[in-house]
């Protein structure tokens, strides 16, 4: 199942290119459980190794198309994101709290993310487009306190852009590694990974979600 996921995804890379990544980075960003840690990285691999990525007729190949493809990344996140914070904002606290289980976001999640957001304020923006779970949830918060737009918006493109960045750098170092056959070095880079984000994760949202404060940013 696995091989023919990725079979899937590579032949949607071939297809789409970068479009095909701004638009499942733009459903991580909402409310669909696709990781960006299984999007760009694939996408990184391919691009960097000769293959390439296309773009409006042109395929790019090496460092130009890391660049275009952190670019894609980062405006995906911030379609998505942006999308997040404009239901919430229309549709206001009751609303959300009301019907998010319908969309997969329960009250305990929302209201976690509401003090993850009072603790960490603006600068939680840009950190939780690193982090998995609060990724997604950002943007309810913040758009029910009806926080400026353009500052969210920098803080998710700056965010974004920089994880987009290190997922690139994992998935041709990976990627680089399995082509070689040394598995040995590949659970190494994965293992340190997961390790690190589990890590983050942990001291930064699972705590802070689960603690009773104030919610205001």
């Amino acid at each position: 199942m696995l091989k023919q996921l990725t079979d899937w995804y590579s032949n949607v890379l071939d297809e789409w290119g970068y479009w095909a990544v701004a638009l499942l980075m733009a459903a991580e960003s909402t409310v669909l459980p696709i990781p960006s840690e299984v999007i760009i990285p694939p996408a990184a691999y391919k691009a960097w190794s000769g293959n390439g990525l296309e773009l409006l007729g042109t395929r790019y190949t090496g460092w130009t198309a890391q660049i275009i493809l952190v670019i894609a990344g980062a405006v995906g996140s911030w379609v998505g994101a942006a999308l997040m914070y404009w239901v919430a904002r229309w549709a206001g606290r009751p609303l959300v709290l009301r019907y998010g289980k319908y969309f997969f976001i329960s009250a305990e999640k929302i209201e976690g993310a509401e003090r993850w957001a009072a603790h960490y304020g603006a600068f939680g923006i840009f950190a939780s487009r690193l982090l998995p779970v609060v990724r997604h949830l950002i943007g309810i918060p913040a758009g029910i306190v009806r926080m400026s737009f353009w500052k969210y918006s920098l803080y998710t493109l700056v965010g974004a852009g920089f994880w987009s960045a290190v997922l690139c750098w994992l998935g041709v170092q990976v990627g680089g590694q399995i082509n070689k056959g040394e598995m040995h070095k590949v659970t190494f880079w994965l293992g340190g990974f997961l390790l690190v984000v589990g890590g983050l994760y942990y001291f930064f949202v699972h705590r802070q979600m689960k603690r009773r404060e104030p919610t205001s940013l």
